[in-house]
């Protein structure tokens, strides 16, 4: 349930279920954006879990509030919150979230102890105060990541403290999407990968949050994506191996309950000597001594160590960066492939559909086009270790890099031929050997298919200019590739003039995919033409039944 502020009065008293509200809606969004944060994560270590450490802080936030009754105050609900929020902190991001939540119960009690429970005081407090906590959190602060975004966030609501709650949190999240932009700007790592900082995006997503609890319209942002490497990962990550002495290669998180606050000090000096993304926070609340540690080192039994010389740990949890990695990656954990090997071809019409599945091909249709995510899924159905795609000029070159990222794998190869039509891709597996090795079948088939010269005959639906001269509307068009060099008004006479310029340097076999549209007269042509004027070319026609060409034909 969103509950509305009036838009109009900056002095509106918050109701604790808006606050509720708003929390849902952060764990739904960081949810909901976890890919895609996860992909932008590149500081302080390339591990690929920001947004899966965001969205589980968050989430185990919100689960404590379902404790509460409906009728819990606003310090009650915020408290609750921050608390949950330090117990379920997962890495870096986390934890500075909590540091969020944290300065909104502070302002909430700030709020109830001065008689000023207003949505823009707390708002404007909350994130003053919540700022300042997560940055004196952070062993060595860094410029362009959430820590600016979080003072950004902060001075904004400051700037906008008059005006309406509608206002305040459009303006506060317009701001942090303008700083998130300069991120890449402000440290040398975002700049390198192409990237915004990935913690700052996800605090965008809270920010975007409270405009749409406060106003019930959704912020649209733009996608903000990662860089993938040329072997399908993710940026940072080169190897498996956990063994370089040059990087810290564990996380260590822990949570501490102290019974000396003054030796916090003692353990962040401590664990500064072993490792580095030191942050240790805790409640601010009087009642609460328990602390949630993070550090990154290549020493984590020393890491806990130093936690035992302090106080109680509780809710240990150590992870090596690169073995996440691998777990991670895209079909790790998926069952072996069945196949060593399949061969997946777009074609159009039913006759091509079932040749190409006779010739071994999986076929996918693209009559009225073909999505990404279609050939993504079929790649994946064929459950082989070996995937040879071929688009045939049925997808863009960006589609289909869009699907090799998506559907290669750590047990899955994807090797995508140059195919530009059906003719070619028949070619290809003419030659096509399963048994082989897969490299070599993969260059014989790119082979073949770069050997066949393809053209093809359309029907003219505009009157234009070409390279054979201006056509007009219904004449038959003939093309080798892309270019027309055939004019004609009858289907029979382009037929065999465009077979006459592609035997012109000679050929062995000629191969016809008959289209619908395809007249009788034409086909006999053909079949008369290559008989009287190339005798020992061989001839084969096929009646494909695709409807955007006439014809595509394949000299080899």
């Amino acid at each position: 349930m969103v509950v509305p502020l009036h838009t109009g009065d900056s002095s509106t008293a918050i109701n604790p279920q808006l606050i509720r509200d708003w929390a849902q809606a952060c764990a739904e969004g960081l949810e909901t954006m976890r890919a895609e944060i996860n992909a932008l994560n590149v500081f302080p270590i390339p591990d690929s879990d920001t947004g899966s450490n965001m969205a589980s802080t968050m989430a185990g936030a919100v689960a404590a509030l379902d404790a509460l009754t409906d009728q819990s105050d606003l310090p009650t609900v915020t408290r609750t919150l921050a608390e949950a929020a330090v117990s379920s902190a997962r890495g870096n991001s986390g934890i500075i979230l909590s540091q969020v939540l944290i300065g909104l119960a502070d302002a909430a009690d700030l709020a109830v102890a001065e008689n000023d429970p207003s949505f823009n005081r707390l708002v404007k407090n909350g994130l003053r105060l919540g700022a300042l906590a997560a940055r004196r959190a952070v062993s060595e602060p860094r410029d362009g990541t959430i820590l600016t975004i979080l003072k950004v966030a902060a001075d904004s609501a400051s700037a906008h403290v008059d005006g309406s709650p509608a206002d305040l949190s459009r303006a506060v999240a317009d701001d942090c999407s303008e700083a998130l932009e300069l991120t890449p700007e402000q440290m040398p790592e975002l700049a390198s990968a192409g990237v915004v900082d990935a913690g700052a995006r996800g605090f965008l997503v809270m920010a975007d949050a409270l405009v749409l609890v406060v106003t019930g319209v959704a912020n649209k942002r733009r996608a903000y994506r990662g860089i993938l490497t040329v072997g399908g990962g993710l940026t940072g990550h080169d190897d498996g191996e956990c063994v370089d002495p040059g990087d810290t290669d564990f996380e260590v998180m822990y949570l501490l309950d102290a019974t000396d606050g003054s030796k916090i000090g003692v353990l962040r000096d401590r664990l500064g000597e072993l490792g580095d993304s030191i942050v240790i926070v805790g409640d601010n609340s009087a009642e609460s001594e328990r602390f949630s540690v993070h550090v990154h080192t290549n020493e984590p039994g020393s890491a806990v160590e130093a936690g035992i010389a302090v106080g109680v740990l509780s809710d240990i949890r150590i992870s090596c960066f690169a073995l996440d990695a691998i777990r991670s990656a895209p079909g790790a954990n998926d069952p072996p492939p069945r196949y060593k090997r399949a061969v997946v071809a777009l074609v159009t019409g039913d006759g091509a559909a079932e040749l190409f599945t006779e010739a071994g091909a999986t076929v996918v249709r693209a009559d009225h086009g073909v999505h990404p995510a279609t050939l993504t899924e079929a790649i994946r159905a064929a459950d082989s270790a070996h995937v040879i795609v071929m688009g045939n000029g049925m997808m863009s070159s960006q589609d289909l890099v869009q699907v090799g990222a998506q559907a290669r794998s750590s047990q899955r190869s994807v090797v995508f031929l140059p195919t530009l039509s059906m003719a070619q891709c028949l070619s290809a597996l003419a030659v096509h050997e399963p048994d082989q090795e897969s490299d070599v079948d993969a260059f014989a088939m790119a082979e073949a298919a770069a050997g066949t010269r393809w053209g093809s005959l359309v029907r003219s639906n505009t009157k234009m200019m070409t390279l054979a001269g201006t056509c007009e509307i219904g004449d038959t068009l003939g093309l080798i590739g892309s270019d027309v060099l055939v004019i004609a008004p009858e289907q029979r006479q382009a037929a065999t003039a465009l077979l006459d310029l592609m035997l012109a340097t000679g050929g062995e076999m000629v191969t016809v995919l008959a289209g619908r549209d395809l007249d009788d007269d034409a086909r006999a042509a053909i079949a008369a033409h290559v008989r009287a004027h190339y005798a020992g070319i061989e001839l084969a026609l096929y009646e494909a039944g695709q409807s955007k060409d006439l014809l595509q034909v394949g000299i080899e």
